[in-house]
């Protein structure tokens, strides 16, 4: 693994002024985010859930939507993402499906959870079989549901992802 450069100081430091910016404005958690590409910010984010009431506007995910706006693209292949902290699950999933190149961060999930950022229970919960969740999944329908499935492996000129 290669070691951070003094640059990524840079860009690691503004993640953690957006999150210190953040608490202090009252507009949510103290998380905050950077993308960058080719070491130019493309994109920045800081927590914004109890503001927009919106359980996904983690500073991840508003930075990512951010960056793939402004370059104008779904991938964000030869980015790096710098944040306070450890990425969520949620995050992480995001983080994968915009083959972010790497992820420097902060505090561990370990420091979240000791002040009520705790995500264990969701990676416990992703190891347990459908039915024994605390919010059980229930598969329902699925050959009709394939109908979609099917569609789209027959749809000429689509766009992989």
């Amino acid at each position: 693994m290669t070691e951070p450069r003094h640059m990524d100081n840079t860009f690691m430091a503004r993640a953690i002024q957006l999150s210190l910016e953040n608490v202090r404005s009252g507009n949510g958690g103290p998380f905050g985010c950077v993308i960058v590409k080719a070491g130019s910010v493309v994109a920045e984010g800081a927590n914004r859930v109890t503001a927009t009431n919106d359980p996904t506007a983690h500073a991840e995910l508003l930075a990512i939507r951010q960056a793939c706006q402004k370059l104008g693209c779904f991938e964000l292949r030869g980015c790096d993402l710098y944040t306070s902290c450890e990425p969520c699950p949620m995050c992480l999933g995001a983080i994968y499906w915009a083959r972010i190149e790497k992820v420097y961060f902060g505090n561990l999930a370990e420091d979240a959870a000791r002040i009520g950022f705790d995500d264990s229970a969701i990676y416990a919960e992703i190891a347990q079989p459908h039915g024994q969740r605390q919010i059980p999944l229930i598969q329902m329908m699925r050959e009709e549901a394939l109908a979609a499935f099917r569609a789209w492996q027959e749809q000429p000129g689509k766009i992989l992802y």
